[in-house]
């Protein structure tokens, strides 16, 4: 109960900075993204500050045996760079310069601003259930041949 709770709050402050930040607007990313015309350097200090705050938390947490509120630390094992994860990347960065969205900023401007982040957040979240069911199907496939 209290992962979750210190989960939600974590969330919640996320939000505000994704929010106060300019994340949620599709126009000062876009312009952000635009560094051969129009481009809003803006953004790069939010990034900056982000950083900023999250250097020394990590040095920090890197030292301890355990986080805070776990028995052990859940970090990705693999380091491989491989197709499923370069194709993943070439969408994210495509997506991301066309709709002026990412993941998060999306969940929370579709929460706050509706419209258009509702369609992209939706769209988003039926992409994802759609690649959870096509994975599932080919492993029960991939099973049943054997």
């Amino acid at each position: 109960m209290k992962q979750s709770i210190v989960a939600a709050l974590v969330g919640v402050v996320f939000a505000l900075g994704l929010a106060l930040g300019g994340m949620t607007d599709p126009a000062k990313v876009i312009g952000f993204l635009d560094v051969f015309g129009a481009w809003d350097p803006s953004l790069a200090f939010v990034m900056g500050g982000a950083i900023a705050v999250y250097a020394p938390v990590l040095r920090w947490a890197r030292r301890r045996s355990a986080p805070l509120l776990d028995e052990r630390f859940h970090l990705p094992t693999r380091s491989d760079i491989d197709a499923r994860l370069l194709i993943g990347a070439a969408m994210f960065g495509v997506g991301w310069g066309l709709a002026g969205y990412c993941p998060g900023p999306a969940l929370v401007g579709s929460m706050a601003l509706g419209s258009d982040a509702v369609v992209f957040a939706g769209s988003m979240l039926l992409g994802m259930a759609g690649l959870s069911a096509w994975q599932h199907a080919a492993r029960r496939s991939e099973g049943g041949s054997r």
